[in-house]
């Protein structure tokens, strides 16, 4: 069993990426750069600021694909500690380099497409709880 829950498990990843058995993968762009303020403008979002520290500045914005979190980090460790905790709560993470966006899988696509970044999916472990 666990063999095939890894075999779909990287199907879908495959998938996310724009890779698969046939048709052609989707164009990503180079992976954006910059503060949370400038992401959020290349996406055309108002950034609603929910915490403004040091090592992570981390904003709810909304533009015309929907609703998603939007952080930016001092470090890259910094960043990846965040990302390793959030996945336990399930979701879709659009990673880029000291900066992820956090919504479901049509958001963060749509968002794929302007901000490049790879996609990681979170495991919701509450689920399995009895």
């Amino acid at each position: 069993m666990r063999l095939t829950r890894a075999v779909l498990g990287a199907a879908a990843v495959l998938a996310l990426a724009g890779c698969g058995t046939g048709g052609e993968a989707e164009k990503v762009p180079p992976a954006a750069s910059g503060s949370l303020e400038s992401l959020a403008a290349e996406v055309r979002c108002k950034p609603n600021m929910q915490t403004d520290a040091d090592e992570i500045r981390q904003a709810i914005c909304r533009n015309g694909d929907g609703r998603f979190i939007l952080a930016t980090f001092a470090t890259d460790r910094g960043q990846r500690e965040w990302i390793n905790d959030a996945k336990d709560y399930g979701g879709y993470y659009l990673v880029g380099r000291k900066w992820v966006a956090v919504g479901d899988d049509g958001v963060v696509r749509a968002l794929r497409g302007t901000l490049g970044g790879d996609v990681e999916i979170g495991t919701d472990h509450r689920a399995h709880a009895g």
